[in-house]
């Protein structure tokens, strides 16, 4: 199923956001060579790219498809009693390592 990326900010958006990176030289270069062949800032291209990435990343995990039969099993399981867990129970009693100042 094809995403489309999020576009870049607008005119009428300011972009406040700022994101500093480590690259090797090598991995520079090459950003800066594929940029200059789109006629695009490294900025710009490394922005469209990532929003790209993040659209093709997110949907999967944002969204999933279910048909009839497999919406009632999974409204059934939402809607049933949970299970006993009397040892998770244990542990979310205990205090945690944070609380005990192990950490």
């Amino acid at each position: 199923m094809p995403t489309t990326a999020p576009r870049l900010a607008t005119r009428a958006e300011t972009r406040t956001e700022k994101l500093d990176l480590r690259l090797t030289k090598s991995a520079k270069r090459i950003l800066h060579s594929a940029a200059e062949a789109e006629r695009r800032s490294v900025s710009e291209f490394v922005l469209e790219s990532a929003l790209a990435h993040a659209a093709e990343t997110l949907p999967d995990r944002q969204r999933f498809g279910l048909n009839a039969k497999q919406w009632k099993a999974f409204q059934a399981a939402l809607d049933a009693k949970p299970i006993p867990a009397p040892r998770l129970a244990r542990l979310l009693k205990k205090p945690s390592v944070f609380e005990e100042g192990r950490v």
